[in-house]
């Protein structure tokens, strides 16, 4: 497995969890702190901070420290690398499928089956 393969392991591990990607989501309007991020989840700030950490792993976010404060920040880079693997690997299947339909197609006008 190569270093790329398992960055993006990381990535759509993290991503796999709703809560992760809700939090993702609340960065993506601004940094926040671990107890802004907290309020909109029936849970305790040691089950928030315990997802930080994943994503932080992952990093998908950066944490920095401002006074007593550590805010966190949405770090696209391994979004747009999870993307771009997404979108050359659609190109792929797509490519596929076309000629599974393209073949299946001609299966059919062999046959004289209507589609």
């Amino acid at each position: 497995m190569t270093v790329a393969e398992d960055e993006l392991s990381l990535v759509f591990s993290a991503l796999a969890d709703p809560t992760r990607r809700a939090i993702l989501e609340r960065l993506a309007e601004g940094d926040a702190t671990v107890s802004q991020l907290t309020e909109p989840f029936a849970m305790t700030q040691q089950a928030v901070s315990k997802h930080l950490k994943v994503l932080e792993r992952a990093r998908l976010i950066t944490r920095t420290r401002t006074a007593q404060s550590r805010p966190c920040a949405l770090d696209t880079e391994r979004l747009d690398a999870a993307a771009g693997w997404i979108a050359r690997h659609r190109e792929v299947w797509a490519d596929r499928h076309d000629r599974l339909e393209r073949h299946l197609a001609a299966l059919r006008d062999r046959d004289g089956e209507t589609p």
